[in-house]
Order: C-alpha cells, then sequence, then structure tokens
C-alpha cells in the first residue's frame, strides 16, 4: 500500500499559514508528499525545499488570476497536486491543517483497513476548528465537523473548491464519495493566526470568491458557537502557536449575532435535545 500525501501553497509566510508544520506532520505517514507552490512574494519555495526530504515532490505553478468563480481556484491547484500522486491512497491537507503525532498509526491503520474494500472511497476525519486562540473551538453547524481528507487513488474524482471531492460515477454526474470514519481529528489553525496575517489574507483571496473581504480588525463570532479546548495541540505546533497565533482572543458576551447565527443557536438546541448532528457532509457513509 502507497501512500501519497498532497497539498497546494502560495504565500504561505506572508499569509500566516502553519504550512511548514503541516507538511511536517504528515511525512512519517506518506510514501511521496507532492506540493503544488504557486508563484509567491515570500519565502515559501525556499522553506520548503529547506526541508530536505526525498518524499517531497514540487511543482511549481502560476496561478489563474482571472479565474475568480467560488473558489475554484484553489480546485486547480489542489487537483494539480492530486494528479501527480502516485499512491494508491491519496491525502489531501491544507496548509493550516495539522495532524497530531499520537493519531498517525490510528490513520495508517484506517488505511490498511479499507485498502481491499472497494466499497470504501474515502475517508473522513472529525474537525478541530480553533477560533480566536488557540484555546478555543468553533463548534457550531455552520463549521463542518467532518470531511473526507483521503481518497481512492485510482476512482475519477474533481474537487469543485480546495474543500471536498466530487467522485464522477457517469460522465455527467458527481457524487459525495462513501466514506468510513477515521475517528481522528484534523486540527484546523486557519481562524488563529495573527490579526495581521488574518487582515493580509482576506484582503488577497477575497477576489477569487468575486467580492471583497471587510477590513479585519480582530476575530467576531457568536460566544454560544464557541467551546474551550483542553486537549493537547501536535507537539511540532508549539512554536508557530507561541509565535504566531493570537493569544489574548475571548468570547465577547456582548457580541450581537448575526441572523445567520441565530439561526446556528437554534440548529445547536435541536442537535442537544434530539441526538443529532446537522453540519453539512460532503460524504456518505459507509457502517
Amino acid at each position: 500500500m502507497k501512500i501519497s500525501c498532497f497539498t497546494f501553497i502560495r504565500n504561505g509566510t506572508l499569509l500566516g499559514y502553519p504550512f511548514i508544520e503541516s507538511i511536517v506532520s504528515a511525512l512519517p505517514l506518506c510514501d511521496e508528499f507532492v506540493i503544488a507552490v504557486g508563484d509567491s512574494e515570500d519565502d515559501t519555495l525556499e522553506r520548503i525545499q529547506a526541508l530536505q526530504s526525498d518524499k517531497i515532490v514540487i511543482i511549481q505553478t502560476h496561478w489563474n488570476e482571472s479565474m475568480q468563480d467560488r473558489g475554484f481556484v484553489y480546485a486547480q491547484q489542489k487537483m494539480i497536486a492530486h494528479y501527480n500522486c502516485t499512491g494508491d491512497w491519496a491525502f489531501y491537507l491544507e496548509g493550516d491543517e495539522v495532524l497530531h503525532e499520537q493519531d498517525l498509526p490510528k490513520i495508517r491503520l484506517a488505511m490498511e483497513q479499507s485498502f481491499h474494500n472497494p466499497e470504501v472511497e474515502a475517508l473522513a476525519f472529525d474537525y478541530y476548528h480553533f477560533f480566536g486562540s488557540p484555546k478555543w473551538l468553533a463548534i457550531s453547524p455552520a463549521w463542518y465537523r467532518q470531511e473526507c481528507r483521503i481518497i481512492r487513488n485510482t476512482i475519477r474524482v474533481w474537487a469543485p473548491d480546495g474543500l471536498y471531492f466530487v467522485v464522477m460515477t457517469k460522465n455527467k454526474q458527481g457524487r459525495h464519495p462513501k466514506a468510513k470514519l477515521v475517528n481522528a481529528p484534523i486540527y484546523h489553525y486557519g481562524h488563529v493566526r495573527s490579526i495581521a496575517a488574518m487582515g493580509e489574507k482576506n484582503k488577497r483571496v477575497g477576489k477569487y470568491w468575486q467580492h471583497d473581504h471587510p477590513l479585519f480588525n480582530g476575530y467576531q463570532i457568536d460566544p454560544q458557537a464557541l467551546s474551550p479546548f483542553t486537549g493537547q495541540h501536535p507537539a511540532n505546533m508549539a512554536a508557530w502557536l507561541s509565535n504566531e497565533a493570537e493569544q489574548d482572543f475571548s468570547p465577547d458576551l456582548s457580541y450581537q449575532p448575526t441572523r445567520r447565527e441565530i439561526k446556528h443557536r437554534w440548529a445547536m438546541k435541536l442537535e442537544r435535545l434530539l441526538g443529532v448532528e446537522l453540519s453539512k457532509k460532503h460524504f456518505t457513509l459507509v457502517k
């Protein structure tokens, strides 16, 4: 069984991504790590090259700046890396997603157990979405709680954006992949980077969704959508969390939720009352 990991990144340092920590966290698990590195204004390429791993395959790319429809330029870069994977499984990690070292054996075992079962097309992870600081998790249904990150590399798939996969079983029809749960989390740090880095990111990426992000002055969210994080972060995130992440955030109890956030409050009440889970899924669960 051969495992390919893949990702794409551009201006990773400038925009505050823990992309080196992300890559390093998965290297022990994979046989190759394919990285589409876009033309950058910083040292992103040099930092990846400095890892000096013979597992890493770098593909230098040029982004289509005229592609500004619902983040599809992200999908293009994701697919460039994916289509160069040669493993039996293709494991996609975004530049702000990190694996915990204690979960690596469990992740490998999940791939081994499903390898000879063609009914399982993908493997899905739970998610820890950190928000504001490494001490808080976003828990409302607005945040996907589970997502496919490992896909069988012998089936026809494509990506409509950077988030999920679509399986093409027929020429004109697509569907979500059939997946089993790994029962391990991915640690997502995209919303704890410094306010300066987050502001730079929002200013630069809004155009890929045909809109401008408002000026970012700080993290704001419905406090009912947050929960304290009581676990342990991946060991290799210690320096980044100390030097690059916001630390002083705490929920603003006077914050006035938006209509969307109020809807998610009601959804969370229903979840607690009925014992159901209402976040959106991009896969069909295989029992």
